[in-house]
């Protein structure tokens, strides 16, 4: 089984500029992350008179033992393929397991993905044990699909061609029910079909969960809390994860048994549960709320952004966003307040084109909101450059934040780099990631401040 996720990653706002960085202190960060001996060697010897006198570079490929740690990259389930391609932007990993092959875009994307395996093989072993065929024996004959199809599942059948990082860097041109109704009618307007080489579709993870189970009180609560015990997103877009959690936590919920997955990843996982959880970085609601409360709160904080009702139901529809990650995008822009244009970066949310993409924005906009949340910044005004969400102080200065792997002098980053537009606005680009020596000979050429968080 190959389960390929949707490339898209986006640029970020940013914060309070932190230290400015010289290229020869960027290359010094972790070996794994930085690009091949030959790029960094060409950068040397060029003599940066002009942006253009710098030529486009490839992007190198990465140790995956490098970029995620030896423990990582292999496991009991699992094995991390060593050689790491990059675009420009992010790494992509492959990751061969014992429950299919996953691509993923992004380090805290294949860490995701690693701990949802390791919560997997806990699920399937789990399903095997005296106590689950004692749950399964009570259990109503009602199977957990009968229960999920009381709301047509719109999600599940479908995939959406790749899109590239550099997708965001050109110019541009109630109650559950309601919020699976929502999400039906976007689904309308997408492509349902499988990918030609027979990766698995998305699995469900819109709201439909709790309409889904409106049946059945008590069966999200129970999914909720086996996703919590495992440290896992439980509204994740892996189908696989999504099969073995409702399987679980349906055969103990309707067979009447104490759930003690929870209590089992602690004693004999805990190390894995809080590293999953902390990765994913998932706002506290996810766990606390059902379904429909965490999508009434959603629109509440749409309502409370004075967007649009166009936009209210453009941002709750989009299947790319699952409830995780509505919550989070939104928690970040109530925390960039009193800043203006937090409307137009909910806007912009609502038109999100792949998962990856929503995680993309995500990361950035929670990379922003922490800084401006602890004092780092003073953000007056959010403002998006194309597809990308940037901060704008009272003085003016503009601030970015390249949430990234490994950027890479190519065109697409060399045209954003350059575009007059951007230099009137002193801008920084804050560096989370690593950085080839070419491109940051090239942004420092194009007018732009580097600097470390």
């Amino acid at each position: 089984m190959k389960i390929r996720p949707l490339v898209l990653l986006t640029w970020a706002s940013l914060w309070a500029p932190g230290t400015a960085l010289d290229a020869q202190a960027v290359a010094e960060t972790p070996p794994a992350r930085r690009s091949s001996a030959t790029a960094e060697r060409r950068a040397s010897e060029r003599t940066p008179s002009t942006a253009s006198a710098i030529d486009h570079e490839l992007p190198p490929v990465l140790r995956a033992t490098d970029l995620l740690g030896p423990d990582l990259v292999r496991g009991p389930s699992h094995r991390v393929r060593e050689a790491v391609p990059t675009d420009g932007y992010m790494a992509h990993f492959t990751i061969d397991s014992d429950f299919g092959t996953f691509q993923c875009v992004g380090v805290q994307q294949a860490r995701q993905r690693i701990g949802e395996v390791r919560a997997i093989a806990q699920l399937v072993t789990e399903s095997k044990s005296d106590l689950f065929a004692e749950a399964a024996r009570k259990s109503v004959e009602q199977p957990v699909e009968a229960v999920k199809n009381i709301v047509k599942d719109p999600v599940g059948s479908l995939t959406q061609a790749p899109k590239s990082v550099g997708h965001f860097f050109k110019r541009l041109g109630s109650t559950i029910k309601a919020g699976a109704d929502e999400v039906a009618a976007r689904a309308n307007d997408q492509r349902a079909s499988t990918d030609s080489d027979g990766a698995t579709p998305r699995a469900s993870t819109g709201e439909s969960l709790g309409a889904a189970a409106r049946g059945a009180i008590g069966f999200d609560k129970a999914k909720l809390k086996c996703a919590q015990g495992l440290g896992v997103d439980p509204y994740s877009d892996n189908p696989v994860l999504q099969e073995n959690l409702d399987k679980v936590s349906w055969a103990y919920f309707a067979g009447g048994l104490p759930l003690r997955l929870g209590a089992v990843a602690v004693s004999g996982g805990a190390s894995l549960a809080l590293t999953s959880t902390t990765m994913v970085g998932l706002p506290d609601e996810v766990y606390s709320l059902t379904p429909s409360e965490l999508a009434m709160r959603n629109r509440d904080s749409l309502t409370a952004l004075a967007v649009s009702d166009n936009v209210k139901v453009d941002f709750m529809g989009n299947i790319m966003l699952t409830p995780t990650l509505k919550r989070s995008i939104l928690q970040s822009l109530e925390k960039l307040a009193p800043a203006q244009g937090r409307g137009e970066i909910a806007t912009l949310a609502s038109k999100c084109e792949s998962y990856e993409q929503a995680q993309f924005l995500d990361r950035s906009l929670r990379f922003l909101s922490d800084r401006q949340f602890t004092g780092q910044a003073r953000y007056a005004r959010l403002v998006t450059l194309g597809r990308v969400p940037a901060g704008v102080e009272a003085g003016g200065s503009l601030e970015v934040a390249a949430v990234v792997d490994q950027l890479s002098w190519t065109d697409e980053v060399a045209d954003f780099a350059q575009r007059d537009d951007l230099r009137a606005g002193r801008p920084t680009m804050i560096l989370t990631g690593n950085a080839t020596e070419t491109a940051i000979a090239g942004f420092k050429q194009a007018g732009w401040k580097l600097a470390r968080p």
